[in-house]
Order: C-alpha cells, then sequence, then structure tokens
C-alpha cells in the first residue's frame, strides 16, 4: 500500500533548502538516470520541455539539435538555472520559468518531447501532471520520465516503505509504483507506452516513456 500523495508546500521548502547544495550532492547520485533520459529525448530531438528543470543540472547533457525550455516551482532552484544560461554556456537553452507543473501555461500541443527526471514521484498529482504533459506534447510526440519506482515485493519494497515515513518532511516519496504510471496511459486513450527499461550500471532508476498518439488506441 502506498502512502497518500506529498503536499505541495511540503516539497517546495524542501527544495528551497536543497537549492545551494542540490548539484554537489546530487548530481553524482542522479548522473545515470539524468543522461539516460537526455539521450532518450535528444533522439527526439525539436523543443523539448523539461518539468522540474531545477538547478539546470542537465544542461550539459543537451546541445545542438535541441530548443529547451524549463520549469520549476523552486525560485531559489530557478536562480541557479538562470546563472548557468547568463553563461553562456547554454545557447540551446531559451528560457526557463517559474510554473505549477500541474497548471501549464504552454499551449496545447507545443513541445516534440517533455522530460521529467526525478519529478513524478515528488509532485502533489502525479496524474494531474502526466495530463499536462501529455497535452503540451505534439502527436508523435515522446513522455520521457526517470526515476527509482517502487519495488513492490520483497525486501526491498520493505525498506521503501520504511523509508518514506521518514523522508516526507525532504520532499520525498521513495515508495511511487510503476503500476500508478500504467494505470494512467490505459485510462488515457492517446498514450501508448514505447519503453520502460531499467538504467544501466545497477537498475536503481527506470526509465519510462510514453508516446502521445495521433488517433485513439486500438482495443
Amino acid at each position: 500500500m502506498t502512502s497518500t500523495d506529498l503536499e505541495t508546500s511540503v516539497v517546495a521548502t524542501a527544495y528551497a533548502r536543497w537549492a545551494p547544495i542540490y548539484d554537489a550532492v546530487c548530481g553524482p547520485v542522479m548522473v545515470m538516470g539524468r543522461r539516460a533520459a537526455a539521450a532518450a529525448a535528444r533522439s527526439v530531438g525539436g523543443s523539448i520541455l523539461e518539468v522540474g528543470v531545477g538547478t539546470g543540472l542537465s544542461f550539459d547533457d543537451y546541445g545542438a539539435g535541441t530548443e529547451i525550455t524549463g520549469i520549476d516551482m523552486s525560485a531559489p532552484m530557478l536562480e541557479k538555472a538562470r546563472a548557468k544560461m547568463a553563461s553562456g554556456r547554454y545557447p540551446f537553452v531559451r528560457a526557463v520559468h517559474q510554473m505549477d507543473a500541474h497548471h501549464m501555461t504552454f499551449p496545447d500541443a507545443t513541445f516534440d518531447c517533455v522530460v521529467a527526471q526525478f519529478v513524478i514521484t515528488l509532485v502533489a498529482n502525479p496524474e494531474q501532471v502526466l495530463s499536462e504533459c501529455h497535452r503540451v506534447v505534439k502527436p508523435g510526440g515522446r513522455i520521457i520520465l526517470v526515476n527509482h519506482l517502487y519495488s513492490e515485493v520483497g525486501l526491498a519494497a520493505a525498506v521503501e516503505r520504511w523509508a518514506a515515513r521518514k523522508t516526507r518532511k525532504l520532499g520525498l516519496r521513495p515508495e511511487f509504483p510503476f503500476a500508478r504510471l500504467q494505470a494512467w496511459a490505459q485510462a488515457n486513450e492517446r498514450t501508448v507506452l514505447v519503453e520502460r527499461r531499467k538504467v544501466a550500471p545497477f537498475g536503481i532508476y527506470t526509465l519510462v516513456c510514453f508516446e502521445r498518439t495521433a488517433g485513439i488506441r486500438a482495443a
């Protein structure tokens, strides 16, 4: 049984505290998952929305052939991202905006690809965020997620349930299952799962890719 969803205020407070040390602490820990998600997005190319862009830690993973727009709810994190943009090293990063992923202000079908790295398990309403990602991506476009997902059975699942009680004040939710993503996709007639794989070398993170189809999915 998974715990209740996170409160937006808890996450916002937690990431304001994380901002000064986020790159140093989380950069090395998340590097393989981050690179896997960016590589999948580069294979799509074009205009890419990164949901939860944070400090711009992933900017180095993109480049020519992409145009990056980022959103995040944390102003302190975005200050770090804008400082990186001001360095001139990332001309392919178009803009970053303070925005709630539950209620994006972009028009429908704006982006070729939407990426959410280590985000979907942290938002207050994951299904609503996924639906917003689906709305702003073009037909034929991809939604790429990378996260640690709940083990669901065995000792690992028991440890994650225990950790969930200890880490919620840090803005974390380690017990989020793939089944929840799958249920969202199955309920959306214009969504297909195109990839689900563990990220090498240790398989701690899972990459999940959905495609927004042009028509209704066949039965």
